[in-house]
């Protein structure tokens, strides 16, 4: 159950838009990929998400559909419908897709989000 409250908590930390919550639920060796980027550090993930944050004012992240696809002692790997929505020039917007993530227990026996792919449905 600690990997479900994992991602829970990370769709908190995710809508706090304050990268320093989400930071805390990563892993150091965490690998994002976005349909317009690849993030291999926390420098480049923390960029991405704040330049999200800013373009989409007042986001709302959230994930239904979730699917435990792998899990262990150690790993867990899940995939969901991820949807969006928010201000964008001051017009509303949202929108879905889908989502991949994976999760590892730490050194310290905490869960950390090591690899997060996100694409538009085709």
């Amino acid at each position: 159950m600690d990997h479900i409250n994992a991602l829970n908590n990370y769709i908190k930390a995710t809508n706090t838009h304050d990268f320093t919550n989400v930071k805390e639920l990563l892993s150091d060796k965490a690998i994002y990929w976005f349909t317009d980027k690849t993030c291999t550090s926390l420098e480049e993930i923390q960029a991405y998400f704040e330049n999200g944050w800013d373009l989409m004012k007042d986001e709302v992240y959230g994930a239904t559909d979730v699917k435990w696809l792998t899990v262990s002692d150690n790993a867990a790997t899940c995939v969901y419908t991820f949807s969006y929505e928010g201000y964008q020039n001051g017009q509303f917007v949202e929108g879905n897709g889908r989502a991949t993530n994976i999760f590892v227990k730490n050194e310290h026996g905490v869960w950390k989000l090591i690899h997060e792919h996100l694409s538009n449905f085709s």
